[in-house]
């Protein structure tokens, strides 16, 4: 995620810096790298925030034991791997 912020800084950067370096971002995210960046960003983030929400849920006190814990990381991969397909699908 930290070098898929330094992309995301730049582009910010880049496009509120004129219209010609936002026209530079717009047509960079066009291309095919652009879109595979865009989905691995989204795809980290994505998986930081069901993992994050899976053990707010463990510090609450389910899923501490070890059978339960090990469903709860399967069904969270899971989820992200259905999520990033779907996150790949829209913005192809």
């Amino acid at each position: 995620m930290f070098f898929a912020l330094l992309f995301v800084i730049y582009a910010w950067a880049t496009s509120v810096a004129s219209i010609e370096g936002y026209n530079s971002v717009l047509s960079m995210m066009d291309a095919w790298y652009g879109k595979v960046i865009s989905i691995g960003t989204l795809s980290a983030l994505s998986y930081h925030i069901i993992g994050g929400v899976r053990h707010v849920i463990m510090d609450m006190g389910h899923w501490e034991e070890l059978d339960s814990g090990n469903n709860s990381a399967k069904a969270a991969m899971g989820l992200w791997v259905v999520l990033t397909i779907v996150l790949g699908v829209v913005l192809w």
